[in-house]
């Protein structure tokens, strides 16, 4: 993604933007952890800590800024809808507040629900 500035241009890597979500969407209540889908088996699997962007997908929007898909795992027994919205609310704030980008749509896909 390229900024264009008074001074020149800015480019931030999407990988840059992938890990600020990932970071933030983990650290938000009822959240377990992101999750990436297998290829051989077709279930959604656990990352660790170090790889949560792997579970984040940032794609440039038509009309500039971005939008991020987030596939997650929550805990048992809680709102969903209430946990989404908080994650989208979170992520939507961050990214904005660290890259300067105007992020478009945040879609989030509950891969898993995981029990204590």
């Amino acid at each position: 993604m390229t900024i264009k500035t008074d001074l020149g241009y800015i480019e931030i890597a999407p990988e840059v933007m992938a890990g600020i979500a990932g970071f933030v969407t983990s650290g938000c209540f009822g959240v377990k952890g992101m999750t990436v889908r297998s290829v051989s088996d077709g279930l959604a699997h656990l990352l660790r800590r170090e790889n949560q962007s792997r579970g984040v997908r940032i794609a440039e929007a038509p009309d500039g800024g971005v939008n991020i898909d987030l596939h997650i795992a929550v805990e048992h027994g809680v709102n969903i809808a209430t946990v989404c919205r908080s994650i989208i609310g979170e992520v939507r704030y961050n990214v904005e507040r660290l890259t300067g980008v105007d992020v478009k749509n945040v879609d989030i896909y509950v891969d898993s629900i995981k029990a204590d």
